[in-house]
């Protein structure tokens, strides 16, 4: 099957000047290009394993980063929509990273969408001064552009799948319980996602110790004219606040007591082995109980979802965070993820690719993945 590409369109304007920390400002039309465009400022990040398949590019400068990228088997159909938000603890990562390629999902009749989002102090540093959850906001207007542009595309915009890894689990599962999320999708998968947020108490204890190490006031005014390199490599400098995944991320007081999520098809699972990818034995029962207790929060106030378990160990890492990553895009021969250092090593199973991908697709087709319970993929 053909597969046409369209890069770098943009959903939103370039959040530059006084634009930077407010919410997302919409575009008129719908320009894109040939080649991926920029990125959101974002710090090197270094892992024991090589995970540049799923980084990309880094940090690729430019204003006009608030794009998305859509792969189609044809622009006069009605194909399900999925549409995918990277991870990368809120501060790293881009759609454009060569895991998410969207071949496979058109290659199954499926329309594949990924997007860029505000990293850091852009998109989740809590100001007084300035919206909360901004990355949260930027992603919200990227389903309004798929609501209202799909079509063009080949795509149904009745049948969309929002699935994300990681902070992007995390950002569909706070969308989850957003009023003006309602009917932009009828499906939802979280992978090492979940129910997760910090409170405003807690998001508050990285602002001021992000403006003490910048010598400025805590808001978004005194934030304005710093360079966006300045506020990355701060950024990268503000000490971790006890087990938490990231110093940012969703922002959301009173979690406990949120209405019910809306009641869209549902899919959530982790990796057995979550921690391992950090190699920081110290934290690792605590690392792992965040993942396994925002899944069970997600599951529990959803009230029905299905579930699954990723469990294939046969890499050089185990079944750590972000290694099923290949297996849903169906990209395990991506070479740098079969190194002595790549996240998958030489030996990979091909018929687990074919099963967990094959899952993502019939849940987006039907609403059902194929299995009831719990699944293991291992």
């Amino acid at each position: 099957m053909a597969v046409s590409v369209f890069r770098n369109i943009r959903y939103a304007a370039g959040p530059t000047g006084a634009a930077r920390f407010a919410a997302p400002a919409p575009v008129h039309g719908v320009p894109g290009a040939d080649e991926p465009g920029p990125t959101a400022p974002a710090p090197e990040r270094r892992f024991p394993a090589d995970l540049s398949p799923l980084t990309g590019p880094g940090w690729v400068r430019g204003e006009d980063y608030l794009t998305l990228n859509v792969w189609t088997p044809r622009t006069d159909g009605n194909a399900p929509v999925m549409v995918f938000v990277h991870g990368g603890a809120f501060i790293s990562g881009t759609g454009q990273a060569p895991v998410y390629d969207g071949t496979s999902f058109v290659r199954d009749g499926v329309v594949l969408v990924t997007l860029n989002y505000r990293l850091g102090a852009l998109g989740w540093l809590d100001l007084p001064d300035a919206p909360r959850n901004r990355g949260l906001l930027d992603v919200l207007a990227a389903l309004r552009w798929v609501r209202e542009h799909i079509a063009g595309y080949g795509g149904d915009p009745d049948r969309v799948t929002v699935f994300g890894q990681s902070a992007g689990g995390m950002i569909l599962s706070a969308l989850l319980l957003m009023p003006e999320a309602a009917g932009l999708f009828r499906g939802a998968i979280s992978q090492s996602g979940g129910l997760y947020a910090l409170t405003g108490a807690e998001a508050a204890e990285t602002t001021r110790a992000l403006a003490d190490r910048l010598g400025v006031a805590a808001t978004a005014e005194a934030f304005a004219d710093i360079p966006d390199e300045r506020l990355v490599s701060a950024l990268a400098e503000v000490p971790g606040v006890g087990p938490r995944l990231s110093p940012l991320g969703v922002v959301f007081d009173g979690l406990d007591d949120a209405p019910p999520p809306h009641p869209v098809d549902l899919l959530v699972g982790t990796n057995t082995q979550e921690s391992l990818l950090y190699q920081r034995p110290e934290q690792s029962a605590a690392l792992d109980a965040i993942f396994r207790d925002a899944r069970e929060r997600l599951v529990s106030r959803h009230g029905k979802a299905f579930t699954y378990d990723f469990d294939w160990r046969g890499g050089p890492f185990g079944a750590c965070h972000a290694v099923e990553l290949p297996f849903v895009f169906d990209t395990t021969d991506l070479p740098a993820l079969r190194t002595a250092n790549g996240l998958l090593g030489p030996d990979v199973p091909p018929s687990l690719a074919a099963e967990m991908h094959g899952a993502w697709v019939r849940f987006a087709m039907s609403g059902d993945p194929g299995w009831s319970g719990t699944h293991r993929f291992h």
